[in-house]
């Protein structure tokens, strides 16, 4: 049976009178835990106030699948005071790590001590603060480090490919630069007259440049590969499938080659099919160079998205385009919308900069945006629209998804809820949303959702000085 005496080290229960606790006493149900037991789950319904007299309890939280160490309760220690007075799921999962003698007093009865009893009343409700403080600061960093991980994962995936690319080039052109200057010291030697040279080169030159800029046709390409191999195999051209396709890619013509093997039709030396390979070589070259390049390119793209994205090298304010801002997020997010998803942009022309903090604007981008690709599944429409009005700039962010229930929407902004299931999402997205919107950027945030349209809309002042709430 609990013990007056054990309720009086705790401080809140001091303050109590001696009737009260007594009462406290018999009214209490013991809990007894091994090693490894569960008190509750995270979303179980709340109980009651739990007084832990011996033994000590970890604090959990499902984040991505993963069972997070929030904290420990060790005895003499008393919790569950914050679902009993908002009558809200239980947040985290509690579980012994030694054995533990609690008292469970219901909920109603916890109550009513804390309405009859002033002094007890503020000693629980700074306890709750507290406790509610170092949870929403704990779960804040874990959605940092979270959305971090996400970007990181999808910049990751973008990446890949045009290093993949770029690596590839990289490792075959060594072989191939060596081969063609073996062919051009062969050609050399046998002192062909300038005129004749001029002709590959001036073919060499065409081939490449129609690599560069995809002058050919990719519907023709098929066939004419399949004629200029045709005409390789009859001339006796060594592996000549492999000759065929550059030959094909830099859109040369039956007639062309027909005119340089005039010299070396009847020639029975290496010279008869060399200068083919050396063509091929050349634009295989070429085309090696362009993929690198265009790899490269994308790499420095997406660095720069994320350098962007970020706002590094700048101060904490800045004179932000909104639309970079979500291009960059769209581009870092692109790994999960190209699964199903299409992205319509209704921009407003000549959308002015608006001052803000940039990396937290873009934060808000990526709360909306991640939310909206959840919300449709992979699959849908997502439509982003800018409008320029007076002297604030609106952002509508759309989603085709289910919607969100009637009954919560009230509740979407509030700190820990979440519509998702348990360890999916930890409810501080949509309040750091509208925190930074309201709060760092005297703006608005609004809402209004139905089965198959989804819109959320952002509101922010253009000035600095509207920034600073004379708007």
């Amino acid at each position: 049976m609990l013990c007056v005496e054990d309720l009086l080290i705790l401080e809140p229960f001091q303050h109590l009178p001696q009737g009260r606790l007594e009462w406290l006493c018999d009214r209490a149900q013991t809990v007894s835990l091994r090693v490894g037991d569960v008190l509750v789950h995270e979303g179980d319904p709340h109980r009651g106030l739990f007084i832990l007299i011996r033994g000590q309890m970890v604090i959990t939280r499902r984040s991505e699948g993963v069972e997070i160490p929030l904290g420990r309760h060790d005895a003499p220690a008393y919790f569950g005071e914050v679902q009993v007075l908002t009558d809200e799921p239980v947040p985290v999962t509690l579980r012994a790590i030694t054995d533990c003698d609690l008292y469970e007093i219901e909920g109603d009865d916890f109550r009513k001590l804390v309405h009859e009893c002033r002094e007890f009343e503020r000693m629980v409700f700074r306890l709750v603060e507290r406790r509610l403080r170092g949870l929403e600061s704990f779960i804040r960093g874990r959605e940092k480090m979270a959305a971090l991980g996400t970007l990181a994962a999808g910049l990751a995936h973008e990446l890949n490919n045009p290093a993949a690319a770029l690596v590839r080039a990289l490792r075959e052109m060594p072989a191939a630069i060596l081969e063609l200057q073996r062919m051009n010291l062969v050609y050399g030697q046998h002192q062909v007259e300038p005129e004749h040279t001029q002709l590959w080169i001036q073919a060499r030159d065409a081939g490449n440049d129609a690599i560069l800029t995809d002058r050919v046709d990719p519907v023709s390409l098929s066939d004419r590969e399949e004629r200029l191999l045709n005409w390789l195999e009859d001339y006796g051209v060594h592996q000549a499938w492999k000759v065929a396709e550059p030959l094909a890619e830099a859109g040369i013509e039956i007639e062309t080659l027909e005119h340089l093997m005039q010299r070396w039709r009847n020639d029975p030396t290496e010279m008869r099919e060399m200068g083919l390979h050396w063509l091929a070589l050349s634009f295989e070259m070429m085309a090696m160079i362009k993929h690198g390049l265009r790899g490269a390119e994308r790499i420095s793209e997406l660095v720069q998205s994320m350098k962007s994205y970020s706002f590094l090298d700048q101060g904490v304010q800045q004179e932000v385009d909104v639309h970079q801002g979500l291009e960059d997020t769209l581009r870092l997010f692109a790994y999960k919308l190209k699964q199903g998803i299409q992205v319509k942009r209704n921009y407003a022309p000549q959308l002015p900069t608006v001052f803000a903090y940039g990396s937290e604007l873009n934060q808000v981008w990526t709360n909306l945006i991640d939310n909206a690709i959840d919300a449709m599944n992979g699959k849908g429409l997502l439509e982003i629209t800018t409008h320029l009005k007076t002297h604030l700039i609106r952002v509508d962010i759309v989603d085709s998804g289910s919607g969100i229930p009637a009954e919560v929407q009230s509740r979407i902004f509030e700190p820990f809820f979440t519509t998702k299931p348990v360890g999916q999402g930890s409810g501080l997205g949509l309040e750091t949303v509208r925190r930074i919107v309201e709060n760092r950027h005297r703006g608005a945030i609004l809402f209004e959702s139905q089965p198959g349209r989804t819109c959320f809309t952002v509101c922010l002042p253009i000035t600095q000085e509207h920034f600073n709430g004379l708007w």
